[in-house]
This record gives C-alpha cells, sequence and structure tokens, in this order.
C-alpha cells in the first residue's frame, strides 16, 4: 500500500480480541474518549480472533455506530500474533498503536506515547512499571525481560507490554510469527530505528478470562533464538552452519587420530573405543551442517532476487546537482 492510500488515516490503533465480550463496549468507550486529545484522524481495528462467545455481534454493533471502528473476524482463533499481523496489513495509519483488548491497557496513555514518538523516536514502548498481575507472573516477566534485553542488545522493561506507538515505515515490512509481537522494538532497532520507553497504566482485569499460560514463556524463548538468528546470519546463515560443520569435522579428525594412537602405541583394540564410531558420526554432522549452509544460502538468493529485496536499508538519500545542472542555473 503506498504513502498516499495512507495520508487521510493518520493513527491506526489494533486490538486482537479472543473472548472479550464483557469488555468490548467499555473498551470502545474508553478508545472514544481517548483518541480525540491526540489530534488526529484515526481509525479502531478490532481483530476478532476466532471468539466462541458473542465478539462478532457485539463488534457489528459497535461498528454501525461508528465509522472509524473496523473488525475483522478470523475464521478460527490463531493466536495473539498473527491477530495483531491482521490487524497491521489492513491498518492505513502512519503511526500504529496495538494494544491489550482485556482494559488492562489504559486507551488514555495514548496521546503520551506519541507526545514521546515527535521527539524523533521510531518505536515507543509501554512499561508496565506498577503492574497489575499475580506475583509469579509478575516475576517471571521480569526474569524474561532481562533475558531479552541480554540476549538482543535492546534494553527494554517491558518486552510484554503490548501497547506501543509505531512509525509504519520501521513495520512496514515485518512478519509476525509465533509470540514474535513482543519483538517488533528489536527489529526497528535491526533497521537503524530509534527505541524508547515510557511508563503507563496497567490496571487489572475485571471481566473475562485471562489467555495467558506460563508454557508462553518457552515459545518467548524459542522465538527469541529465531529473532537472533534472523538478525545475526539472515542473508549469511552459512556462518552459522559452516562453523558448526567446521567444529564437528575438526572433533571427528581428531577422534581419529586419538584412536590411532590408541591403536598403535598403546595396543587398544578399536573395538574397545567409541572413538571411530565417534570420529565417523561428527564427521557425517560436519558435512550435513556445511551442506545444509549452502542450501540456506540458494534459499537466502532466491528470497531477496525473486522479490526484488535488497539487503540494506536506505534512510535518506541526498541528491548533488550535476555540473550540467549547475550551468543550466
Amino acid at each position: 500500500m503506498t504513502n498516499a492510500a495512507h495520508s487521510e488515516i493518520e493513527l491506526s490503533v489494533v486490538i486482537p480480541l479472543y473472548n472479550e465480550e464483557g469488555n468490548l463496549r467499555p473498551l470502545h468507550e474508553a478508545l472514544a474518549a481517548a483518541l480525540p486529545k491526540t489530534g488526529r484522524r484515526f481509525e479502531i481495528i478490532l481483530v476478532n480472533d476466532g471468539s466462541r462467545d458473542d465478539t462478532e455481534e457485539i463488534l457489528a454493533e459497535i461498528a454501525a455506530a461508528d465509522p472509524t471502528v473496523h473488525p475483522i473476524n478470523l475464521r478460527r482463533n490463531f493466536g495473539q500474533t498473527a491477530a495483531i499481523m491482521a490487524g497491521l496489513d489492513h491498518a492505513r495509519g502512519d503511526v500504529i498503536v496495538p494494544l491489550d483488548g482485556d482494559l488492562q491497557n489504559d486507551p488514555e496513555d495514548i496521546p503520551a506515547l506519541l507526545t514521546k514518538l515527535e521527539e524523533g523516536y521510531d518505536v515507543v514502548s509501554g512499561w508496565r512499571k506498577d503492574r497489575q498481575d499475580d506475583k509469579g507472573r509478575s516475576i517471571l516477566s521480569r526474569v524474561a525481560n532481562r533475558i531479552i534485553s541480554l540476549i538482543s542488545g535492546v534494553h527494554l522493561h517491558d518486552y510484554g507490554c503490548t501497547l506501543k506507538a509505531y512509525r509504519r515505515e520501521v513495520i512496514e515490512g515485518v512478519r509476525l510469527y509465533g509470540e514474535m509481537h513482543r519483538f517488533v522494538p528489536i527489529y526497528a532497532t535491526w533497521q537503524g530505528g530509534r527505541v524508547t520507553e515510557i511508563p503507563v497504566n496497567h490496571r487489572p482485569r475485571t471481566v473475562g478470562k485471562s489467555n495467558y499460560g506460563f508454557n508462553r514463556i518457552f515459545k518467548v524463548m524459542f522465538d527469541l533464538m529465531v529473532v537472533q538468528f534472523l538478525m545475526r546470519y539472515d542473508t549469511k546463515p552459512i556462518y552459522v552452519f559452516g562453523l558448526v560443520g567446521t567444529l564437528s569435522i575438526v572433533i571427528s579428525f581428531l577422534g581419529g587420530l586419538a584412536a590411532l594412537y590408541l591403536r598403535f602405541f598403546e595396543g587398544t583394540s578399536l573395538i574397545q573405543t567409541p572413538l571411530p564410531l565417534l570420529s565417523a558420526l561428527t564427521f557425517l554432522t560436519g558435512v550435513i551442517c556445511i551442506l545444509m549452509g549452502l542450501m540456506a544460502e540458494l534459499l537466502v538468493r532466491v528470497y531477496y532476487e525473486s522479490q526484488g529485496k535488497t539487503t540494506y536499508l536506505v534512510k535518506q538519500v541526498r541528491k548533488v546537482p550535476t555540473a550540467d545542472t549547475t550551468d543550466a542555473t
């Protein structure tokens, strides 16, 4: 979608929903009170992620009364990240603000996020400094945030807070999978964007049931591994596969030398030591890793060249007048 298509809408608020029938009307009222304070033309994109309650019917009623509301109903429950991705794909604003639909995020914080964004940042992340969740979940969240910050190098207190503000250009080509919606600040930093955070209000859930479980922590850690791999080796996967393959072949060579030493200098039968088997297995592992790296290199080239993508991102191009242009003036 071109920038011209986005020009009419300045702000898109994207909200994933799953079985939130009791929160929809209060949420809409809170948004209708907060968003006009931004002074921007806005739209509210409510993504129904296959809810089994009356969410779809209530959304239809709200949209019929409010032209700024645009419901999207997914065929089944795909998860929060997929629902947010659906909202991003349909958003038209130059600034995109996702938030949860359970009323724990406060829409009144949106103007403050936008004000901070205007200071030159590309992403402003909400920080639930006074989090209103049970203590066990809060402690696990703090540990996870510290691990993510340490591994990614992007230091935020609260990656799990859905309430954030993004400039469209930093997420234009981002595709989200798994639980990766929380890692958009890492993607933005990867593309040279400026990221910051501000404290936001967090309210206890009063209606409905939380859709979060402790098993999500493991999903987040696995997704973080994927993000780190993509950040470091997205255009040169042979570096990681080749390194592992080379180390395996070196181990194979050393294991073979040790087996020969034991055979000829210690008189040990090769049947009595696992070194020959270890040497053969590590050699095969090394060869397979190198071949996987070469195949990954081919896939990367097909991906970039078939879609006309570049391996770089341009922030600005300053054209210098040529000599002919100068003479003509």
